[in-house]
This record gives C-alpha cells, sequence and structure tokens, in this order.
C-alpha cells in the first residue's frame, strides 16, 4: 500500500472577493489571498476576513457601481 503525499503550492496573490447577501452581491477587489496552484482554492488570513466583514456591513461609498444580469438554470 502506497500513499501518495501532494505538497500544495500557495502563492500570495490579490484576487476578487463576491458575496450574496440579501438578494445584494457584493464585490470586493485587490484582496489578499493565499492560492493554491492547482486548484484554485483561496485562503484568506483571519484579518482579511475581518476586514472583509467590516467593509460588507459598514457600506461605505463604493468605488464603482456595476449592473449584472440574473439568469436562471432551466
Amino acid at each position: 500500500m502506497t500513499t501518495e503525499v501532494r505538497e500544495e503550492k500557495l502563492v500570495e496573490q490579490l484576487v476578487t472577493y463576491t458575496l450574496l447577501k440579501n438578494d445584494k452581491v457584493y464585490i470586493i477587489e485587490n484582496v489578499p489571498a493565499r492560492v493554491n496552484q492547482e486548484t484554485g482554492e483561496q485562503f484568506f488570513s483571519p484579518w482579511t476576513v475581518e476586514r472583509l466583514q467590516q467593509i460588507i456591513l459598514k457600506q461605505k461609498q463604493p468605488v464603482r457601481l456595476i449592473q449584472t444580469p440574473v439568469f436562471e438554470f432551466a
């Protein structure tokens, strides 16, 4: 029996974070994250998560607004 050990390759990157909450879409750009190069999975530090929550809860003036179409998968 062999077990394969895979080393995760995480790289520091700035990513775009999106959240759907109460029928509103929030997009936060340039969020620091560690990204798995193989899977694309994003990992955020506790400080970054706290900052994301503050940004969304305080709802300050956004840098810009976008219009987003919504489709139903049927």
